[in-house]
């Protein structure tokens, strides 16, 4: 199974903040959507970073109050990590667990296709398992 199924499943909105965008109101924007993290692009749609929770709680403990004022420019993780439509499930949670990251945005020839999570990794999973238990089932059910 690939990214592609995961994202034809799921739809391809991507929830993103532009780079002036405070970590206040990227707070309200992450409980309000129920969503772990967004992306920051720029005016041209550009990926230039993510800001997760864990971004969030990190700057809490080092700056304090002083992060609700930062920006998303300020805060974000600029390296990010992509996926292709093509990458397997397994690719993507074995990049997902090395990096210990919990969000990957799909990127194809330079243009944002979606994001991932590892719940979205996770429960492709669990569906690709039971579809081959059951396939096995069916083969030792008919040779019977």
């Amino acid at each position: 199974m690939t990214i592609a199924a995961i994202l034809k499943h799921k739809g391809h909105e991507v929830i993103s903040v532009g780079p002036t965008t405070n970590v206040a109101e990227i707070s309200h924007v992450l409980t309000n959507r129920r969503i772990g993290a967004v992306l920051v692009l720029d005016a041209e749609d550009q990926l230039l970073g993510i800001v997760s929770e864990r971004d969030i709680v990190h700057s809490l403990a080092a700056n304090g109050s002083r992060t609700l004022d930062m920006t998303a420019g300020q805060l974000m993780t600029r390296v990010v990590r992509t996926v292709t439509p093509r990458t397997t499930v397994l690719e993507a949670m074995t990049t997902m667990t090395a990096g210990r990251i919990r969000h990957l945005p799909v990127v194809e020839h330079g243009h944002l296709m979606g994001m991932i999570s590892i719940g979205d990794v996770v429960k492709a999973r669990i569906m690709q398992q039971d579809h081959e238990v059951d396939s096995l089932r069916a083969y030792v059910a008919g040779a019977a």
